[in-house]
C-alpha cells in the first residue's frame, strides 16, 4: 500500500484559482501513470473570504479501495508536501472558523518537505515557522506571492515552478512526462513545462532539525462541553474603551481579546508619524477599528488587529506617511507609536529597513474609495505615489 499525499496553503479567493490548478494537476498527472487520486478543499474554509488562510488537498493511491480507505478520514493528518504560495502564512494558519492557529508545517510528517513561495532566505523563513519535534525539509520557490482573484488567474507560472519543486521532493506523486502532459491539458503552454522543469533542476532545501524555529506557542481555544454551555444563545458584549497604554489620555476601542486578525494579512501599514498631519482619515476610514488614538493625537494601528486591507493607505492624504509592507519582514507586533515615541532616529532607521526590504509595490487599490472620499485631501483620495490601476490583462 503506498499513500502519497500533499496541501496547498493559500489565501483565500486571492489564490483559490492558483492551488485548485496545482492539486488538480497533480492529480490528473497521477492517473496518467495509471493511479488514482483526489482533490479536494478543506470543509471549514467553504465559503472563503478574502485573504482568510485556506487549504487544498490531494491523495493519490494505487488502487481504489486504497483511496477509498484514506479519503474517508478527510482532512490528511500528515502530509509528504506543504505547498505554501505566501511566505507570510509561515507565522501560522488561521481559517476563517477562527479556532486557533495551525503552524504551517502541522502536518507536515517527519522528513517532509515544506515548499514556500518567497524572496526571503530560509533563515529569515524559519524564525517565523513554529518548530517541531521532529525533522524537514524547507525548500524555497523564489519569486514574490503570487494574487489573482476568484475569477482572474494571473498566469505567472507560480503553479508549474510549485509543481516542479514539489516533483523534486516528492518523486512519488507522479512522473516528469506525466507532469508535463497534465500541465499541457489543464495548464496550457510550453512555457509552463519549461518553468516546472526549471523549477525540478534548480530546487533544493535545507533540512530543518527539530527544536529549530519559532518558540511562541500557537493560540488555541477550549470548546465548552455541553453542561458549560448557557441557556438560548449568549453573545457577551466586547466591552467599553481603554486609555492610551498607561497615559491618562487617548482612546483605544474596546476589542474581542480572543478574536485576533494579524494571521489573515499579508501586508502591514508603516507609518510615518513625523509628516502624519493628525487628519484623522485613517481611523474613519479603517474597516477593522484597527487604529488607537494617542494622547497626543495621533494614530497608532493595533498590529494585533490589523487585517492588511490597505484601506489607510489608499485614504491617507500625506504622500508616504502610510506605506503597505509585505508582513513576512517583520518579526513583531508591537506599537509603532511606542517604538517612535521612544527613539526617533531609531524608528526612523526602522521604517527604512522595512521599506528597502518588503515596500508593496504595483499594486492595484484594494478598495476603489476615490470616488467615496474625492474631497479629502488629494484628488481622488489616493496616495499619487501608489494609486496604479492595472487592466486585466496586465494582471
Amino acid at each position: 500500500m503506498s499513500i502519497i499525499s500533499f496541501e496547498i496553503v493559500y489565501r483565500g479567493i486571492f489564490q483559490k484559482s492558483l492551488a485548485t490548478k496545482i492539486s488538480r494537476t497533480f492529480i490528473l498527472a497521477a492517473v496518467k501513470d495509471g493511479k488514482v487520486g483526489i482533490s479536494f478543499g478543506r470543509y471549514s474554509d467553504s465559503p472563503e473570504r478574502n485573504g482568510i488562510p485556506a487549504k487544498q488537498f490531494g491523495y493519490i493511491a494505487d488502487t481504489k479501495e486504497e483511496l477509498e480507505e484514506v479519503a474517508a478520514q478527510y482532512e490528511p493528518k500528515q502530509v509528504d508536501v506543504t505547498i505554501c504560495v505566501d511566505d507570510a502564512l509561515c507565522k501560522g494558519v488561521e481559517s476563517w472558523g477562527w479556532y486557533g492557529l495551525q503552524p504551517i508545517n502541522a502536518v507536515t510528517k517527519p522528513g517532509g518537505t515544506l515548499i514556500v513561495t518567497s524572496n526571503q532566505s530560509s533563515d529569515d523563513l524559519v524564525k517565523h515557522i513554529h518548530r517541531k519535534d521532529t525533522p524537514y525539509n524547507l525548500s524555497i520557490v523564489k519569486g514574490e506571492a503570487s494574487f489573482a482573484g476568484l475569477w482572474v488567474y494571473k498566469d505567472d507560472g507560480t503553479d508549474a515552478r510549485c509543481m516542479g519543486a514539489a516533483l523534486k521532493a516528492c518523486p512519488e506523486i507522479c512522473s516528469m512526462a506525466s507532469l508535463e502532459a497534465a500541465i499541457l491539458e489543464n495548464i496550457g503552454g510550453n512555457d509552463h513545462v519549461e518553468a516546472a522543469r526549471a523549477s525540478y533542476e534548480d530546487a533544493r532545501s535545507d533540512e530543518i532539525k527539530p527544536g529549530e524555529g519559532n518558540t511562541e506557542v500557537p493560540f488555541t481555544f477550549e470548546l465548552l462541553k455541553w453542561q458549560d454551555m448557557r441557556l438560548g444563545v449568549v453573545i457577551d458584549a466586547v466591552g467599553g474603551h481603554n486609555k492610551f497604554g498607561d497615559s491618562d489620555g487617548g482612546y483605544v476601542p474596546g476589542r474581542n481579546e480572543y478574536f485576533k486578525k494579524w494571521s489573515t494579512r499579508t501586508m502591514r501599514p508603516v507609518i510615518q508619524f513625523d509628516i502624519c498631519t493628525k487628519c484623522t482619515l485613517c481611523w474613519v476610514a479603517c474597516p477593522d477599528t484597527v487604529f488607537d488614538v494617542t494622547p497626543d493625537g495621533y494614530y497608532d494601528a493595533n498590529m494585533e488587529a490589523c487585517c492588511g486591507c490597505g484601506v489607510c493607505e489608499a485614504i491617507c492624504p500625506v504622500p508616504d506617511c502610510i506605506t503597505m509592507v509585505n508582513e513576512v519582514v517583520f518579526d513583531e507586533r508591537d506599537s509603532q507609536y511606542e517604538m517612535w515615541n521612544k527613539d526617533k532616529e531609531k524608528f526612523g532607521k526602522y521604517v527604512d529597513e522595512k521599506l528597502a526590504k518588503g515596500k508593496v509595490e504595483n499594486r492595484h487599490p484594494i478598495t476603489g474609495l476615490a470616488g467615496a472620499f474625492s474631497g479629502a485631501g488629494l484628488a481622488g483620495g489616493h496616495n499619487e505615489n501608489n494609486f496604479s490601476t492595472k487592466t486585466l490583462k496586465e494582471l
